[in-house]
């Protein structure tokens, strides 16, 4: 079973930086698209960045010129670097991984949180 752990999270002043990294344990299965969602207190989970296998990439409009989410495919690590970061990205952030193009896998979640 593939399991994901995320690192990076923290308290970062406004418009500061973090960089969070989110490993997959090895699988025989290939590991499709990776992402990074994010939920904030009393609201749902939200689809922050994405990338496929092949390093084609999505982002929510709310972080576009502000996060890049990049992957390694031999280390099976996907990365999220955000920039500029403002206090409405404080979230739980959570890594997850389409494997096998079927199973969904999650990470447990790093805490961000942007002070003003």
């Amino acid at each position: 079973q593939v399991q994901l752990v995320e690192s990076g999270g923290g308290l970062v002043q406004a418009g500061g930086s973090l960089r969070l990294s989110c490993t997959a344990s090895r699988t025989h299965f290939g590991i499709n698209a990776m992402d990074w969602y994010r939920q904030a207190p009393g609201k749902q989970r939200e689809l922050v960045a994405g990338i496929t296998i092949g390093g084609s990439t999505d982002y929510a409009d709310s972080v576009k010129g502000r996060f890049t989410i990049s992957r390694d495919n031999a280390e099976n690590t996907v990365y999220l670097q955000m920039n500029s970061l403002k206090p409405e990205d404080t979230a739980v952030y959570y890594c997850h991984a389409l494997v096998a193009s079927a199973i969904d896998r999650w990470g447990k979640g790093t805490l961000v949180t942007v002070s003003s």
